[in-house]
């Protein structure tokens, strides 16, 4: 007679607990104290970085204003102009003008500081995989920037040199410095803007707003819509600092879209 063994009554191992998943942010989570305190101390360094390159600026003023005026001086040379340097309208002036060129040239030194305390408060919001672009975006905003300011500033004697010389000898050529400057610097941040397109498109593409596939379907009323901008942000009423400036931003934008499809697979 054979004999069963008795049935085991041991409950089955039970499989381990799956690990709880914890967003990889939750830990840098702040309250809104802490978000007022963080954004005072990237103001704090922020405005510490400006005042130190506008001091630096400051320093070596006459250098940096002997290269912006450059351009001007270059056409009163160059024409049959009575007056062969600027003038200035106001008694403060002299002071005036030197302490703006320091300020917008320290602005523009200290930019990559600002931009880097920026990213430092909003990069806790972002997720991984939106982080590791910061540093190629911010440097390529950078470059990008410099090259249009750069490019601005030997496509400036060119669009001088046609509205200075447009009325021809019904009148006399007398540059206002204070103008001048003012119209270079707006000049050379609108170049150094407009030139930001690439990165504006590669961040959408990123994002999956638009793709290279779309954008080259949009062409043709992208290129129109570069030029009626060219024309329209430009502030000088001569024809060929707008057609200057549309030219690289169509070859801008082609780039853009061959490193969106090619690099980022898009």
């Amino acid at each position: 007679m054979t004999t069963l063994a008795p049935e085991s009554t041991a409950p089955a191992p039970s499989p381990p607990p799956a690990p709880v998943s914890t967003p990889p942010d939750d830990d840098k989570r702040m309250t809104v104290v802490e978000h007022l305190t963080e954004l005072r101390r990237v103001l704090i360094i922020s405005l510490l970085a400006w005042g130190v390159a506008t001091v630096a600026a400051a320093v070596f003023n006459g250098q940096i204003f002997h290269a912006l005026e450059r351009p001007l001086l270059n056409v009163l040379d160059s024409s049959k102009f009575i007056s062969k340097v600027p003038i200035v309208t106001s008694p403060t002036e002299p002071i005036t003008i030197p302490l703006k060129v320091a300020l917008i040239t320290g602005f523009v030194g200290a930019l990559p500081v600002i931009l880097w305390q920026v990213w430092t408060f909003v990069s806790p919001g972002l997720r991984a995989a939106e982080r590791k672009f910061a540093g190629p975006f911010i440097g390529s905003s950078l470059l990008l920037f410099g090259m249009g300011g750069a490019f601005a500033y030997f496509v400036m004697p060119v669009g001088l040199s046609f509205l200075a010389n447009f009325l021809g000898g019904n009148a006399s050529f007398l540059p206002d410095l204070n103008a001048y400057l003012s119209f270079f610097t707006l000049l050379i941040v609108i170049f150094g803007v407009t030139f930001e397109l690439p990165v504006v498109v590669v961040l959408l593409g990123v994002l999956g707003i638009v793709s290279s596939k779309k954008l080259r379907a949009w062409r043709k009323g992208i290129w129109v819509g570069i030029i009626f901008v060219a024309f329209v942000v430009t502030p000088g009423a001569d024809p060929i600092t707008p057609t200057a400036l549309l030219i690289p931003l169509i070859a801008l934008f082609e780039a853009s879209v061959l490193v969106l499809d090619k690099v980022f697979k898009r």
